[in-house]
């Protein structure tokens, strides 16, 4: 049985867990998600920098024509959110190689979390990247953000501190390996 990293490491999730794109009129429950998510960190920022910093994170409606926001949905409660750049887009391209897409926004609500669903929403921007042909995806983080960092660890994302933002936000990247159709991956090599 061929399995990827991600299958053998992703938490159980329950069966119910749908990911896919939010649609606009969930836009609002989306940007909810991210402020329950982020706002354990509003104490490590002065309250200006915080406010300007969460405005601008739970505003969706303004990354919709350059990224992808995808929702994870469970038993018709959406519980996650994450956005993703495609490469080319405005996002990716600050400071990522060209075909390098870009993850931001990783939320899960509270009382959601430990459930395997922030896994699932990397996991299913890896395969968003790897559809595409990307050679790698990047995504930034911070210590602060020590669940999520030792995450994106276990998954397989390196550290790039050349593309770090000044001291405090993280630059990793994860190269992707193009995946073989099953039958592909099953037949001897060439002689």
């Amino acid at each position: 049985m061929n399995m990827s990293f991600n299958e053998l490491e992703a938490p159980r999730v329950k069966p119910s867990l749908i990911l896919r794109d939010a649609q606009p009129e969930e836009f609002g429950a989306a940007s909810e998600i991210i402020r329950a998510a982020y706002a354990e960190y509003a104490s490590g920022m002065p309250t200006d920098r915080w406010e300007r910093y969460i405005e601008r994170s739970a505003d969706v409606w303004s990354r919709t024509n350059e990224a992808e926001l995808i929702v994870a949905e469970v038993e018709g409660h959406l519980l996650g959110a994450v956005t993703f750049y495609p490469e080319g887009s405005a996002y990716a391209g600050e400071g990522w190689p060209q075909g390098c897409p870009g993850i931001r926004l990783l939320a899960v609500v509270p009382d959601g979390r430990r459930n395997g669903i922030g896994h699932a929403l990397i996991d299913e921007c890896i395969r968003r990247a790897r559809a595409r042909g990307s050679a790698a995806v990047g995504l930034h983080t911070t210590e602060r953000m020590a669940v999520a960092k030792a995450m994106y660890e276990r998954i397989g994302f390196q550290r790039v501190p050349t593309h770090d933002f000044g001291a405090s936000v993280l630059a990793y990247r994860l190269d992707l390996q193009p995946t073989l159709p099953a039958e592909a991956s099953q037949q001897p090599p060439a002689a």
